[in-house]
């Protein structure tokens, strides 16, 4: 069998731990077999952002937008107990953070939906999709410690370097403490708006935005303003013609409104509240190994990545030579997310039949019954006995059903 050529690479981004280990028996198994695979390859493995001062996640981000799509394997965002393991030089940043900022989009977040695996939340009868701001916030925040007798300002300068705003933050002369300083950008903030009011279009779905500016008043609620001021001018016809409603509300109001929901709903978050609030919507609807995430920046860019970690407790029993039954649904649903879009931008029908037909696979495979072990407690289906599968005969199984 001829295998399917590429016209264009995808931007290729190895990860960390087990997802790694997933990483390349994915492509041994499910992709390279049917597809004349072509990728521009960088290697975001801890151990090597450390070697390349992190230069090599810049580069990689750069690259995406060159070819404008991209597929990310889970990897290591370091604290001080990895910094101790891996002997590294510095508390390296989030990579995805620094992809998210260099590329400047919103991330959307979906379940993967397969027939037995019932929501811990009951009620739960259609997808929530998460749009998550992926720009600025903590995720590029500026922080530091603070003796006690210090204190801390919030300064603002003209274009002169002249102060014209200088805030008391706080006066630690009682204790040691800490401060951290975080920005966002209208450009960016008006371009995740669109973003979310154009998918809600597109999907039909109605779209709720949720901050928090009855505590912030200047920050969140500014994204509150750029949001309405947008929908009334740009959208409001479009939604009503389309049937679908914009509904600002409070963060924590969203939360009791969503889990009384019946899904349905395009759910809006600052980067922060997204990355919180993506988790335990995929842990509701079973497992964080069921989730899309896609990057879409404004001038068309895509980044798929499987929205979950590098699943450590695996890795060290498969260095020790253990089986383990590690789900990789969401690292697969990336791959065919991004054959896919290569295959629409490059106009090369069979490479997105391939990746529909690899993720009918993948479902149909936990559907009749053969699942990792994340999986097996949450499965009921009618004359259907769930069977725990090792990590790599999973995707043997999945193999079987292209």
């Amino acid at each position: 069998m001829a295998k399917i050529a590429m016209k264009n690479p995808v931007v290729e981004m190895d990860g960390d731990e087990m997802t790694r280990v997933l990483w390349q028996w994915i492509k041994e198994d499910l992709i390279c077999p049917y597809v004349d695979l072509k990728t521009e390859y960088y290697d975001l493995g801890l151990v090597h952002r450390d070697e390349t001062n992190d230069q090599v996640t810049v580069d990689a981000a750069n690259a995406n937008k060159k070819y404008k799509v991209g597929v990310k394997c889970a990897t290591i965002t370091p604290n001080a107990q990895r910094v101790e393991e891996y002997k590294l030089k510095q508390m390296w940043k989030s990579p995805n953070g620094t992809i998210r900022r260099i590329l400047d989009g919103t991330v959307f977040r979906a379940p993967i939906l397969a027939k037995g695996i019932t929501p811990y939340i009951p009620g739960w009868k259609k997808p929530i999709v998460l749009a998550r701001h992926a720009y600025g916030d903590v995720y590029a925040g500026v922080e530091t410690q603070v003796k006690q007798g210090g204190k801390a300002y919030l300064v603002v300068e003209d274009s002169e370097g002249k102060a014209v705003e200088k805030l008391l933050v706080q006066d630690f002369k009682n204790s040691d403490g800490i401060v951290q300083a975080v920005h966002n950008l209208d450009k960016s903030i008006e371009s995740f708006a669109r973003s979310c009011f154009n998918y809600a279009l597109d999907v039909k779905m109605p779209l709720w935005f949720a901050t928090k500016d009855t505590i912030s008043k200047k920050y969140d609620h500014h994204f509150k303003d750029i949001f309405a001021h947008i929908y009334e001018t740009e959208y409001k016809a479009k939604f009503e013609e389309a049937g679908i409603e914009y509904m600002y509300t409070l963060i924590d109001d969203a939360v009791a409104r969503i889990v009384r929901s019946e899904g349905g709903i395009l759910w809006a978050c600052k980067n922060y509240d997204g990355d919180v609030m993506s988790d335990m919507v995929a842990t509701a609807y079973g497992s964080l190994g069921l989730m899309t995430s896609v990057l879409v920046s404004p001038d068309g860019n895509y980044e798929f990545e499987a929205a979950h970690g590098t699943v450590t407790r695996h890795y060290y029993k498969h260095l020790k030579g253990e089986e383990t039954s590690t789900n990789s649904v969401a690292t697969i649903f990336a791959w065919t997310g991004a054959l896919k879009k290569r295959g629409e931008l490059d106009n090369t029908p069979e490479l997105v039949e391939f990746a529909k037909r690899l993720e009918q696979a993948t479902v149909r495979t936990i559907e009749e019954g053969e699942m990792t072990g994340d999986l097996v407690p949450l499965f009921h289906a009618e004359g259907i006995t769930p069977k725990k599968l090792e990590s790599r005969t999973f995707l043997k199984a999945v193999a079987k059903r292209m």
